[in-house]
């Protein structure tokens, strides 16, 4: 009787096991909210206090200091005490904990403590965030949740564009209307492309103008050439495009002092011009120069140009994205000024930490780690700073190149005409004495 019930037991303990590891693939919200959650959260309890002393995180309720006669000693907390914790919060693939600070202790001590909280908790990631005054949140992450994101959704607007999904199952949107200019870095194969790609096709369907610079040739924007309303494939045209933009520029400045408003979209809808984003593509290829003085002069109109475009056109409906494999000081001193114009930041997998530091540094230092963190393997991987001035990582939907090729001829009667980069491109090519 012994001999059967222990192969029974065991057989069962297989079954379930089977059952386990097939819930764990085929719905691994189940598996987190059945087995996951309540392992975790237990750990979470177990390991706190341990966690708080080794991180510094844990404080003695007396000054660590005394007086040896005349002498002051100073020394470790003999008894420290962990702060209070709330009790895990289960949510989709993770949990949160409330932590109420310590008088003196700040967030930014328990962001150096979060890759300890990650070991401990045996989760894939911890995010530390301040809601309110003497309140951190800790929220882990049981999976990277970008590795198969789900299609997001969001309700459409214009100058706004579905990009993918944010690690927080949240909708990753670009909406010019709200952070007129970005900045996108990424290496080679990072999946920088595929979000201009994805950009275009969501900006193909709306009353938009689209103007592409790819100084390699036209090699990448040149495929969505029946939508765009101007392409500039060198350096030279690029020149030409941005100057007749600084003139349209100029005049929609004339139609809003005229019409008493600071704004073009203040404009009735009759008398607003039509929005422009200007896509450009390699911004290394505008600002290094050959060395000769037609060179340095092509490479020095172009940085001014863009910066006139930065400082003056998001009230005037004019748009940049700029991307680029290296974003650096070395590109010259106009980079420096462009990128404090482009209040939207998006950091792919790049070759070099300074290019992160270019891109993030200046608005989130623990951005700037998570960013040199994402692997090649991770294409369509980002962080991406957020309208309130957070961070995020977050993953473009991959839009194939014949997908996005389809949707910028379909919608190619809907692109609208710029006489004034028409002409200054017929200038160019001689057509036009």
């Amino acid at each position: 009787m012994g001999p059967t019930l222990l192969a029974l037991g065991l057989a069962v303990l297989a079954w379930l096991l089977v059952i386990g590891d097939l819930v764990r693939r085929r719905r691994p919200a189940w598996h987190w909210y059945l087995v996951g959650y309540p392992v975790t959260a237990c750990r979470v309890l177990a390991t706190w206090r341990k966690v708080a002393m080794l991180n510094d995180l844990a404080v003695s309720r007396r000054p660590p200091r005394g007086l040896l006669g005349d002498l002051v000693v100073k020394g470790d907390p003999l008894r420290p005490v962990a702060p209070r914790i709330s009790f895990p919060r289960s949510t989709r693939m993770g949990l949160t904990v409330s932590v109420r600070l310590h008088a003196g202790q700040t967030p930014a001590t328990y962001m150096k403590a979060a890759d300890a909280l990650v070991h401990a908790w045996k989760v894939h990631a911890v995010r530390v965030t301040s809601p309110e005054r003497g309140l951190v949140l800790l929220t882990a992450m049981a999976s990277d949740p970008l590795q198969r994101p789900g299609l997001a959704t969001a309700p459409a607007e214009l100058l706004s564009a579905l990009i993918g999904a944010l690690e927080s199952d949240g909708a990753w949107v670009m909406n010019l209307r709200l952070v007129p200019h970005w900045l996108v870095a990424g290496a080679t194969r990072s999946g920088k492309s595929t979000l201009l790609a994805r950009l275009i096709t969501q900006l193909a369907p709306q009353p938009v103008a689209l103007v592409g610079i790819d100084c390699k040739g036209g090699m990448e924007l040149g495929l969505f050439v029946g939508r765009l309303s101007a392409l500039a494939t060198c350096r030279r045209e690029a020149v030409a495009v941005l100057s007749a933009l600084v003139v349209d520029m100029q005049d929609r400045m004339s139609v809003c002092r005229s019409a008493g408003v600071r704004s073009t979209w203040e404009l009735p809808d009759k008398l607003r011009p039509i929005p422009v984003v200007v896509l450009v593509d390699e911004i290394a290829e505008l600002y290094l120069s050959d060395g000769t003085r037609e060179g340095k002069a092509e490479a020095e109109q172009c940085s001014t140009l863009l910066l006139r475009l930065a400082q003056l056109g998001a009230a005037l409906g004019l748009h940049l994205v700029v991307a680029g494999q290296r974003v650096g000081s070395d590109l010259g001193p106009g980079v420096t000024a462009l990128r404090a114009q482009l209040g939207g930041r998006i950091c792919h997998r790049v070759n070099d930490p300074g290019t992160a530091e270019m891109t993030l540094g200046d608005l989130n230092k623990d951005a700037v780690a998570v960013a040199q963190a994402i692997t090649a393997e991770e294409r369509g991987v980002a962080v991406c700073t957020g309208p309130d001035g957070g961070w995020s990582r977050a993953r473009s939907h991959m839009t194939p190149t014949d997908e996005a090729v389809a949707t910028s001829r379909k919608h190619s009667a809907l692109t609208p005409e710029l006489p004034a980069v028409d002409r200054a491109l017929a200038v160019l090519e001689g057509d036009v004495k």
